[in-house]
């Protein structure tokens, strides 16, 4: 039991700096490729839309290797030690080829991180009856502070490289933790193939891959465009900080109490209501509002991703079949964070470009509200159905 305990805290500790790496680089990533680089936002699209992109190819083969291997701690300090040590040499790339190939390199291995420590603490959890939100949520924390200590510093230093030197070191720090990880994922019986055949013969599973699409591309294309936003709303480097720090926070005390607003609510009424968050907090952009009033709606990001990511987890865990569980939550994986993030990053670059970036937010509002409404049809859908097991 207290070994049990040890590798509970471990993880925790993974998710932390995992996630500070991503807090130190994404929010100002786009701003580092306009300010220091001198790139337009077509150009930052192409580039920040890459890594996503990546992910969609290169999640599943690392989870063939994986499987193959079955060694998913050694593949996690393969990946971990080539993305933290590559990001020490970005800044030092200049042209927007060798911008955009340098990302790809680092988002090949950058990309293994999170799937293959997701496969290991679910199966913990699952086979030691823990809570994924409580880890997960470390993961926000991770976040919120990277973004807040990030903005300072690149604030006083006048410098933006210091995000890349962020983000390595706390890749590196982070594998640290991995000789008390879990030695096993959670095994898959069946082919991919034949796994990936059965899953989109399911209309359930194939619906909300595309409302999922609809609803939480726009929010993962937010963490690449939210910093420019602030600038163009008239805040500071720091004010981005600050920003994040209060909107990737106000997502761990949700994600502590998910399970308990999930069986009170039911798992599609927690994904509409944060759905609608997102798609209210998107047209509240497309006003031009004062920078005042954009830092007290970042909380509000508490609901729209605290309370979706678990939520939408345990939904394609539902109604997955057994045997599949683990191939359905790479295929959400690649699709939800892989072909969302990539398009709508991509094509968010382009409407700044061809207008502002307050008209990308309407859009995204637009584009949420359709896929709320293919939620709510798969709401009808699951009730009648009956296959839920938690919440209604």
């Amino acid at each position: 039991m207290v070994h049990h305990e040890k590798t509970y805290r471990f993880l925790q500790v993974f998710y932390f700096f995992t996630f500070f790496s991503n807090g130190a680089l994404f929010p100002l990533l786009a701003v580092f490729l306009e300010e220091e680089k001198g790139l337009n936002h077509t150009e930052i699209g192409v580039i920040v839309s890459a890594i996503p992109l990546v992910t969609v190819f290169l999640q599943p083969i690392w989870g063939a290797i994986s499987d193959f291997t079955k060694n998913p701690r050694k593949l996690l300090l393969i990946s971990g030690l080539a993305a933290g040590l590559l990001g020490f040499a970005y800044p030092l790339l200049n042209g927007y080829y060798p911008l955009v190939f340098g990302i790809i390199i680092i988002a090949i291995f950058q990309c293994a991180i999170i799937p293959l420590s997701d496969s290991l603490t679910l199966n913990y959890v699952q086979t030691h009856n823990k809570d994924y939100g409580n880890i997960r949520l470390m993961g926000s924390v991770g976040f919120a502070v990277a973004a807040f200590t990030l903005g300072r510093l690149t604030d006083i230093s006048n410098s933006i490289n210091w995000i890349f030197y962020a983000f390595s070191l706390a890749i590196l720090l982070s594998l640290l933790t991995l000789f008390e990880f879990p030695k096993r994922g959670q095994g898959v019986s069946v082919s991919f193939r034949t796994g990936l055949t059965s899953l989109f013969k399911q209309k359930e599973f194939s619906l909300f891959l595309l409302a999922n699409f609809l609803v939480f591309g726009p929010v993962l294309a937010n963490n690449f465009y939210f910093g420019t936003f602030v600038l163009t709303a008239g805040g500071t480097l720091a004010g981005v900080g600050v920003a994040f720090l209060l909107a990737a926070g106000s997502e761990a005390p949700f994600m502590r109490f998910t399970q308990l607003i999930i069986n009170r609510l039911g798992i599609m009424n927690v994904l509409l209501i944060s759905g609608g968050v997102s798609s209210a907090r998107w047209l509240l952009y497309f006003f031009e509002p004062p920078t005042s009033v954009v830092y007290a709606t970042t909380i509000v990001q508490g609901i729209s991703v605290g309370l979706y990511v678990p939520a939408a987890l345990i939904f394609i865990r539902d109604i997955a079949p057994k045997v599949l569980q683990a191939t359905a939550v790479g295929v959400y994986s690649a699709v939800g964070n892989g072909v969302g993030n990539a398009f709508f990053t991509f094509l968010g670059g382009i409407m700044i470009d061809a207008g502002t970036i307050f008209v990308m937010y309407g859009f995204f509002s637009l584009i949420t509200l359709s896929g709320l409404g293919l939620l709510v049809y798969l709401q009808r859908l699951v009730k009648t159905e009956e296959l839920l097991t938690v919440g209604g």
